[in-house]
């Protein structure tokens, strides 16, 4: 038996980090008595040239027949025209759509050994374990009308965030009982004492607060969680937030990491796949770096650890994933950095050489090393 596996390397340099992921994948669940059925694809910028569209009607198709999916980054330059019909981003936007992946799961943890490599203070960042879950198949990405026109003072746009209350539970459900299976604190996050949604999603959190009264519950204006988030990150455990919300504090969250490079996603939805597992859609949060593209700078672990979310929250191959995570881990101790954290000096290693690193100290994991 074996899962499939639907590949979207995208534009930039996710052919680049993807690629080092798969190699990496495919040693893990070498001995493993499931395996893994990899099917490539298009999205994205390179989709829109070969086939004029974002997101082919086949890539589609084998995404609604497969397990799990792995991605790079999409976008570029190239295709950055704001009147153009199609754009790369609408390609992932419709794909997490059309598979109701409604929880993006991103999780903030430091490394001792990178502290240095994030502009704050070592005793603001030592200890951070977050989790950030942004719910993804809702508001202002996704409302109508969202259109620029023209009106009679001239050039005018407008986008509209719409919530249910279905989608608002869901997302919010997900993250009380992720709170519960690790610190047990849930911070909600809206706008409420300006926006209606933000009302709702405030009015939705408190109620069903009370159906986890295990789990230390909080309301945060966005604003002052933007602030929250970098003087006092270790406060927080779970954190919950609307789709524009949620992406701008993850990307705020990502120098407590150190960088971008370091940070997987995984994106839930509700359907279930041959694994008995949420379908899910697995990427690095980092976006397509086409100033870096072909150049061997990259940062491949991030794609790796997407890797290893994908064995665990869709495969059920734990095992496995913790092997990657543990051998991500050890070559970071080791001193080895690519440039975004730091790599100038005597073990600056580039994309490839990052990437064989992992394999290496994964072989030496493996039971018949």
């Amino acid at each position: 038996m074996s899962y499939k596996i639907l590949v979207l390397r995208g534009d930039g340099i996710g052919p680049e980090v993807v690629g080092e992921a798969l190699q990496v994948l495919k040693i893990a669940t070498r001995d493993a008595s499931i395996g893994l059925d990899f099917k490539d694809a298009p999205v994205g910028g390179h989709a829109i040239d070969s086939f004029g569209t974002s997101l082919p009607d086949q890539t589609l198709k084998l995404a609604k027949e497969c397990d799990a999916i792995l991605m790079g980054a999409v976008g570029g330059p190239k295709w950055d025209n704001p009147q153009a019909p199609d754009r790369p981003e609408r390609g992932l936007l419709a794909l997490r759509k059309e598979l109701g992946l409604f929880a993006n799961v991103r999780p903030v943890k430091t490394v001792k050994e990178l502290i240095a490599a994030s502009p704050l203070k070592p005793e603001i960042i030592n200890g951070v374990d977050l989790v950030v879950i942004r719910e993804l198949t809702g508001g202002i990405y996704y409302g109508k009308p969202s259109e620029r026109r023209s009106g009679a003072a001239g050039r005018e746009a407008v986008d509209t965030c719409f919530y249910t209350e279905a989608e608002v539970a869901r997302v919010l459900r997900y993250g009380f009982e992720l709170a519960r299976e690790r610190r047990k604190r849930l911070t909600s996050v809206d706008k409420a004492n300006v926006m209606a949604s933000s009302r709702l999603w405030r009015e939705i959190a408190t109620e069903l607060s009370a159906e986890f009264k295990d789990v230390a519950f909080e309301n945060q204006l966005v604003d002052s969680m933007s602030m929250h988030l970098i003087r006092r990150p270790r406060d927080f455990d779970v954190i919950v937030a609307e789709n524009m919300f949620g992406d701008i504090l993850t990307d705020e969250a990502s120098v407590l990491a150190g960088s971008m490079g370091l940070l997987p996603s995984a994106s839930l939805g509700e359907e279930l796949n041959t694994a008995g597992l949420r379908v899910g859609l697995f990427e690095p949060i980092h976006g397509s770096a086409p100033d870096i593209a072909g150049r061997d700078e990259a940062n491949p672990l991030a794609a790796i650890l997407s890797g290893a979310m994908m064995l665990e929250h869709s495969l059920g191959m734990k095992a496995e994933a913790e092997q990657i995570v543990q051998a991500v881990e050890a070559v970071v101790h080791a001193g080895h950095r690519t440039r975004d954290l730091g790599g100038l000096g005597q073990r600056a290693v580039g994309c490839i050489a990052m990437g064989r690193l992992v394999r290496e100290r994964l072989e030496s994991q493996m039971p018949d090393a």
